[in-house]
């Protein structure tokens, strides 16, 4: 038995008379085989092609990936895209509250120098889940950009505290799970300010971050008041800066060694006549008073007797002072 073309109309019933209307299909170009993927095609063109949209329906936000760009980077970027054009498109994903409104994904250095030019941004348009942008914004970042250390912690941080989950994070910065541990950790122990005032710090790797972040740690350190005691200045390179603040913290721990290797001139009690009672030596850590066994052995045995006693009344006598003033 012949087949029948599936594109071609059925044979009309028989007896009736032929209809030269019948002879052309009902659906010139149905949905299915060869059109459908033809309809595929034009579709995934028509996604990754670049728009022209204009920069004031485009709005920023959402979890940043690099540390606040200087006003000089994005004047500098915008006097390159004025010479040159905007070489590399940014991308964006519709705003499903906000008909006609995009949010960027990647590219916010470029975004700004755009809205500074008042030109319309090439823009490639995703929609675009939370998760999938945030993939598509650590993937091309990492790969395009190269961000240090401490702007994919402040990153993988940020992602955390949003409610990412831990695969997402991992697969949106190319960590794993030990990774993803230190950089969170340095990213809550360093003050944001102070990470702000340092920068991106390209040139300081892990390792350098994790031991300040370990001596922060460890001796439960005032980084932030360390750090406001210094002058950081935007024209120092951003690791100079790191340098400056680690050389002050270890010039802070330093400290309370050289105090005990110089420690206080000792106190001398001396009665009217001459006798000596007692002797107070003040350190970094403790006040000591020792008693004479030769010029008043009678006294320093009743002061052991009577120490607790003693030096309890002598307490609660401050106490009371304390709290009249």
């Amino acid at each position: 038995m012949a087949r029948r073309n599936l594109f071609q109309p059925p044979p009309p019933p028989e007896g009736s008379a032929p209809d030269s209307a019948s002879k052309e299909p009902k659906t010139r170009f149905p949905n299915t085989g060869a059109m459908s993927g033809v309809k595929s095609t034009l579709k995934d063109l028509s996604s990754n092609a670049v728009r022209d949209i204009a920069v004031e329906v485009i709005e920023e936000g959402g979890p940043k990936d690099r540390l606040s760009f200087s006003d000089a980077d994005v004047a500098a970027l915008a006097e390159s895209i004025r010479t040159h054009g905007q070489q590399v498109p940014i991308m964006v994903r519709p705003i499903p509250e906000k008909p006609g409104y995009y949010r960027v994904v990647y590219g916010r250095r470029r975004l700004r120098a755009l809205k500074q030019l008042g030109q319309p941004a090439k823009a490639l348009v995703r929609s675009l889940n939370d998760q999938q942008a945030i993939l598509a914004q650590g993937q091309e970042n990492s790969q395009r950009l190269d961000p240090s250390f401490i702007e994919k912690a402040l990153f993988a941080t940020e992602l955390a505290d949003t409610g990412y989950t831990q695969p997402v994070i991992l697969d949106a910065l190319a960590i794993d799970k030990p990774m993803l541990s230190r950089m969170t950790k340095v990213a809550r122990t360093i003050p944001q300010e102070v990470i702000q005032q340092i920068g991106s710090a390209h040139g300081i790797g892990r390792r350098r971050w994790e031991e300040l972040a370990d001596r922060v740690r460890s001796h439960d350190l005032d980084l932030t008041g360390i750090v406001a005691r210094l002058t950081l200045t935007e024209d120092a390179p951003s690791d100079a800066r790191f340098g400056q603040v680690a050389d002050a913290v270890g010039r802070h721990l330093k400290a309370p060694a050289s105090e005990s290797q110089a420690p206080s001139p000792a106190l001398s009690i001396t009665l009217s006549d001459g006798t000596r009672v007692a002797e107070i030596k003040d350190s970094a850590r403790s006040l000591t008073v020792k008693l004479s066994k030769t010029e008043t052995p009678e006294f320093a045995r009743w002061m052991r007797e009577n120490a607790e006693a003693e030096l309890t009344r002598l307490y609660e006598a401050w106490r009371s002072d304390q709290k009249t003033d």
